[in-house]
């Protein structure tokens, strides 16, 4: 019969061990009370103080350990102080420079989400570039089609990647920019921006690598937010990627695709070299990366390299429109990919939007059979390079950045200036443009702005571009 042997502990020496325990469990609540208290605390009192003017803005804030040691907090409490304070958009952290107070009268979002511009300032940061006749040219489009006896079938439903003649239309034009593609390839969509969010719905998961510019479009920068992507910044050489850089990290991290734009980098405006273009596929080959082509200005360039699709049409997803080459009021874009991707994007459509409105489509599709894009596209490469030049002169001895027929410059700053306050004394001045912030991908944000250059007249754009570079003289080249 097994026996069990009772252990007796003395009452006395369990209660003292209870107690004492119980002591230092109250203890240490009451410490991260306090330091819970202290902390809130601090963040709220830095708060106000740059709320209320107190700290100004572009004003360099203590350490981390200088900040701990004055108000005698761990490091650790100091460095989750500036997090929430840059989370609430009162401070911007820089590599190797420190901790900054921003200027709050610039939205923390400015130059990605599109603010509502006073009827009195100009429209610096968005392009809406536009030609004279564009709406006679609507109104007579629309008369065609109210006659053309086909009316009726543009109020139905769609197929979800287009029609099959609208398809063929967009093949026809992309012959033009040297892609060869039937269209069963082609894939209409509301836009190249909803052509962007297909593709990462249909081609990449939440934690993805993908590999972006340093700088680069922020439309693409709130798709990876709103999917969870992992944006690892390659940084920029004076015509594209650093490709060494590139080759490295898909050399050391499994990067699932490439966002690029080989022709008219926004912002930085640069066409790459076709033997980069070739090195690049070459990369992507090896490691097996899915390159995202996006050519919403390449319609500015003439006779650049041949795109990327035409390269390696395998691999690549190119993605492009007619907002900014026709009018931005159109939402109409196309996605042309392997054909392994067309079922996956033809579902993201059906789930997004199930079709492109067939209306808009048949409008687009008649001007590209008819020559009318053609001349639009031709139009706005004159009136680009017209504004360029316009901006060249009237900013003249700034290191602008841009390519000769872009509808932006990018202005980079001096690094003691602050690009946030500079934004801040513009629109002051009734005048709105972006800063570096919406476009960067790495830690470091450069101090530069950028100028966009087609929404407003010519004679507005000189004037407006003189403020700015009083402005600019003044507040940071002084």
């Amino acid at each position: 019969m097994a026996m069990c042997t009772a252990i007796v502990l003395p009452v006395g020496a369990l209660t003292v061990r209870t107690h004492e325990q119980d002591s230092q469990r109250i203890v240490m609540h009451t410490m991260r009370c306090m330091a819970a208290s202290r902390y809130k605390a601090l963040v709220d009192a830095l708060a106000s103080d740059i709320r209320g003017g107190r700290l100004a803005s572009g004003e360099r804030l203590p350490t981390h350990r200088g900040l701990a040691a004055r108000e005698g907090i761990a490091v650790v409490t100091a460095t989750r102080v500036y997090a929430e304070l840059e989370l609430m958009g009162l401070v911007s952290r820089e590599q190797g420079r420190g901790t900054f107070v921003r200027d709050i009268a610039v939205p923390a979002g400015h130059g990605i989400d599109q603010q509502v511009v006073a009827t009195d300032a100009v429209d610096l940061n968005f392009n809406y570039p536009s030609l004279p006749g564009q709406a006679d040219l609507l109104r007579q489009a629309l008369r065609e089609v109210a006659t053309s006896g086909d009316l009726d079938s543009l109020l139905r439903y769609q197929p979800h990647r287009g029609r099959p003649q609208d398809r063929a239309a967009i093949a026809r034009h992309l012959r033009r920019r040297g892609i060869t593609t039937g269209g069963d390839r082609i894939l209409v969509a509301n836009g190249a921006q909803h052509g962007l969010a297909i593709t990462v719905m249909a081609a990449l998961n939440a934690g993805d690598v993908v590999a972006v510019d340093a700088l680069t479009y922020p439309g693409f920068k709130v798709l990876a937010h709103a999917f969870h992507l992992d944006l690892e910044p390659i940084p920029a050489t004076a015509d594209g990627p650093n490709l060494d850089a590139l080759e490295k990290l898909c050399a050391t991290r499994p990067v699932r695709a490439i966002y690029t734009m080989p022709t008219l980098h926004n912002p930085l405006g640069w066409v790459m070299p076709a033997p980069d273009r070739t090195r690049l596929i070459k990369i992507a080959r090896q490691y097996g990366p899915l390159i995202v082509e996006d050519a919403s200005y390449a319609y500015l360039v003439e006779d650049p390299p041949p795109p990327l699709a035409a390269t390696a049409p395998d691999i690549t997803v190119y993605v492009s429109g007619l907002s900014k080459s026709v009018a931005t009021g159109l939402r109409v874009g196309f996605v042309v990919a392997p054909p392994a991707l067309v079922p996956s994007l033809e579902r993201a459509i059906r789930a997004t939007t199930w079709n492109t409105p067939a209306l808009t489509t048949a409008i687009v599709c008649r001007w590209l059979e008819d020559g009318t894009v053609d001349h639009l596209e031709a139009q706005k490469r004159d009136d680009a390079k017209a504004r360029q030049a316009l901006a060249r002169r009237e900013l003249a001895g700034l290191p602008l950045i841009s390519h000769p027929s872009s509808y932006f410059t990018w202005l980079p700053l001096p690094d003691e200036a602050r690009a946030d306050r500079l934004t801040a004394t513009l629109a002051r001045q009734h005048i709105s443009v972006s800063t570096a912030e919406p476009f960067t991908t790495s830690t470091h944000t450069p101090q530069a702005i950028r100028l966009a250059l087609g929404s407003t007249d010519p004679d507005s754009l000189r004037s407006t571009l003189r403020t700015v570079r009083r402005v600019a003289v003044e507040d940071a080249y002084a």
